[in-house]
């Protein structure tokens, strides 16, 4: 092979070796005129290979480019020391094309050259710019929520905490960074807290709860709703917790206002069956009191006259009793140790009166005679009125009221069903919504299952509904079990 063609074949490779090169790449002599360049270079700056090679520096770079750079007397510099020069910036913009960014390094090589690279890296930056704008963004609004919003490692050490956690708490992000969450939470909790950072470590899923953040600094704690939700990395793997809290004060201030309003609701529905039995026994009072009043009567009948007065008055105050236990229940909303099943009992006693007006049969079906749970009695006596007054208004030609009682794992299920109307299917998914009333207009607030729902997430439980229009409708209540 001639010198020639040895010559062009290196020369092609040559080619081959500057294109295969992602980056701009330009070979410059000590006159600084451009020996060779790659495609890329060309491409970018929309010229041509004839314009480009065997021309000076000064003539294929904008001026304002050399002077703002000075890549010329880079260049000198490397000739003369022989060091690479890296990691320089330089902006240019070639006619009819955006503005672009490089980085470029300048690297001495044999036959007294050196070789411009030029790496473009605008998206990068355009990309970077873009992640700081989101990551400001998304600061601004963790910092404006109203809501507590925090993150911790895996292991539950705090480390952001926003200004509406410092606001509520009074701890400011310097007190806290770096602390338990747990330490931050009611004795009672501290446990628990622990077990759902363990839990986040592998599970995907959110969990909810409610408990007291202590605030020291005003000398006691608040009720908040909390999320705990895994923060996980690229891979899917955990690498810490975000917790959002919500203060229930106001909300627990006006769940009690509907609360009342409900009962004072149900009290009227009840009303019309207490006035019937109660009639009774006064009947049998005023008509044996009558009888006492003659002077012929035998002293065997005047004692029985008094026992049937005797035993009708106390017959009539267990009702009474039973209606005061109801209307004058505990606003405490603290969190104690209840019975279900008396909780049950007592409450089919003051509804047994209204089922029997309307021709109602009820039965209750237990697994165990006691069955306890944690919460508030005079709350979870209100869920199961509501619920069982809906029932028996849904049978007015009479029927079956079932309460059934089951315990599954560390649950407690009640199932409370009736022979009633049912629900329509396009009301199921509505009838836990706030206002939402089949009942006829002035006759209902439509406050009822929704503040039945509020209360058993509050004892976190749940409640659903199970229906076929016509054939009645079943209620499940589902608790947790101490």
């Amino acid at each position: 092979m001639s010198d020639n063609s040895l010559k062009k074949n290196f020369e092609v490779r040559y080619d081959m070796l500057l294109n295969a090169i992602p980056s701009s790449v330009l070979m410059v002599d000590r006159k600084l005129q451009v020996l060779s360049v790659n495609d890329n270079f060309l491409l970018k700056s929309q010229r041509s290979k004839e314009n480009t090679v065997g021309r000076p520096l000064a003539e294929v770079f904008p001026m304002v480019i050399l002077q703002s750079t000075g890549i010329e007397e880079s260049i000198r510099n490397v000739f003369r020391s022989g060091s690479a020069i890296k990691g320089q910036k330089m902006t240019y913009r070639a006619p009819g094309v955006p503005l672009r960014i490089y980085y470029y390094s300048i690297l001495p090589i044999p036959n007294d050259q050196v070789m411009l690279i030029m790496e473009d890296v605008t998206e990068q930056v355009r990309l970077s710019e873009e992640v700081r704008r989101v990551e400001r963004h998304l600061a601004s609004v963790v910092e404006s929520a109203s809501d507590i919003v925090l993150s911790t490692d895996t292991e539950g050490r705090i480390l952001t905490w926003n200004s509406a956690a410092e606001k509520l708490s009074g701890l400011s992000v310097q007190e806290v960074h770096g602390r338990y969450f747990y330490d931050l939470c009611d004795a009672n909790q501290k446990q628990v807290v622990r077990l759902i950072f363990q839990r986040m470590k592998t599970s995907n899923e959110p969990h909810t709860t409610e408990f007291h953040l202590l605030t020291p600094s005003k000398g006691g704690s608040i009720l908040i709703s909390w999320v705990f939700s895994p923060m996980l990395d690229d891979y899917g793997k955990a690498v810490g917790t975000v917790v959002v809290g919500r203060d229930l004060a106001e909300r627990r201030k006006l769940e009690l206002q509907l609360r009342q309003s409900q009962k004072l609701t149900a009290l009227g529905v009840m009303a019309g069956g207490i006035a019937h039995e109660i009639r009774n026994p006064l009947a049998v009072c005023s008509s044996s009191a009558q009888f006492l009043l003659e002077n012929n009567i035998t002293v065997e009948f005047h004692k029985e006259c008094a026992r049937k007065i005797q035993a009708n008055i106390q017959k009539a105050s267990a009702i009474i009793e039973n209606l005061l236990r109801f209307a004058r229940s505990s606003l405490d909303t603290e969190m104690g140790e209840v019975d279900l099943v008396t909780v049950l009992n007592e409450t089919i006693e003051l509804v047994a009166n209204q089922a029997k007006v309307q021709k109602i049969q009820i039965q209750l079906t237990l697994q165990k005679t006691i069955i306890l749970v944690s919460g508030v009695s005079g709350l979870l006596q209100q869920v199961f009125m509501n619920i069982f007054l809906n029932a028996i208004n849904a049978m007015p030609n009479g029927g079956v009221l079932s309460i059934t009682v089951n315990m599954v794992e560390d649950r407690v299920i009640v199932r409370i069903s009736d022979t009633g109307v049912g629900i329509p299917a396009g009301d199921l998914d509505k009838i836990f919504d706030p206002f939402h009333t089949s009942s006829p207009v002035g006759q209902g607030t439509g406050l009822g299952l929704s503040i039945c729902y509020s209360i058993i997430r509050q004892h976190l439980g749940s409640i659903q509904a199970e229906s076929r229009y016509g054939q009645g409708a079943t209620i499940i209540v589902t608790l947790p079990l101490l």
